[in-house]
């Protein structure tokens, strides 16, 4: 009679505890976006959040990085299967964005150069939880990875995190954006595997 014990299939090697189901580890940090690579100059850039009211409020570059930059470490995981951890970031955090911003919508639109839009709950952006970052392994954000700023919202899926990000519009309701119109997951929590609808 054939035994078959633990050691069959020879030594596994155990699971990072920090890699959400279906991911699996990269060394390098591979490049995927939904068209060409914009060229968007610091000098011409600002960010921009618009409330219900019509309440804009704007930072450009230099103003932006006086509301104050944080140095973050953190794991990012993509849609597409593969996670990076321990990456260096450095970025303005939203609650310090949002101190002045009066709204009672709990949803946000994000906009980014090219058309590309994405959506987000409020609560998600707020309470430590997601920065403009400007810079990614102590280097200005390249432009393939989406500089000179993103987003960076590492508790959900990277689609999330979106590239040359200009500004957001307060929403009253979870309205799509561009991937979540085309079968991604309206929220997109990795350790949820909320990937598609």
């Amino acid at each position: 009679m054939d035994v078959i014990n633990s050691s069959f299939g020879g030594r596994r090697r155990s699971r990072d505890t920090r890699l959400p189901p279906g991911q699996t580890l990269v060394d390098d940090w591979p490049v995927l976006s939904a068209g060409p690579t914009p060229n968007v100059d610091e000098s011409r850039w600002s960010f921009s959040i618009m409330t219900e009211d019509k309440v804009t409020h704007r930072w450009n570059w230099d103003e932006l990085h006086e509301v104050g930059v944080e140095d973050i470490v953190t794991d990012i995981h993509c849609v597409t299967h593969w996670s990076k951890l321990d990456m260096a970031w450095r970025g303005v955090p939203f609650d310090r964005l949002f101190e002045d911003v009066e709204t009672s919508y709990d949803y946000v639109m994000v906009h980014c150069s090219g058309g590309y839009t994405t959506n987000l709950p409020l609560e998600d952006l707020l309470e430590g939880q997601a920065w403009i970052a400007t810079e990614a392994e102590g280097e200005p954000l390249s432009q393939e990875h989406g500089g000179p700023a993103r987003l960076l919202v590492p508790h959900l899926y990277f689609w999330k995190s979106a590239k040359w990000v200009l500004g957001m519009d307060m929403m009253p309701s979870d309205d799509p954006g561009f991937w979540e119109q085309n079968g991604y997951h309206l929220r997109g929590d990795p350790w949820r595997e909320e990937r598609y609808w």
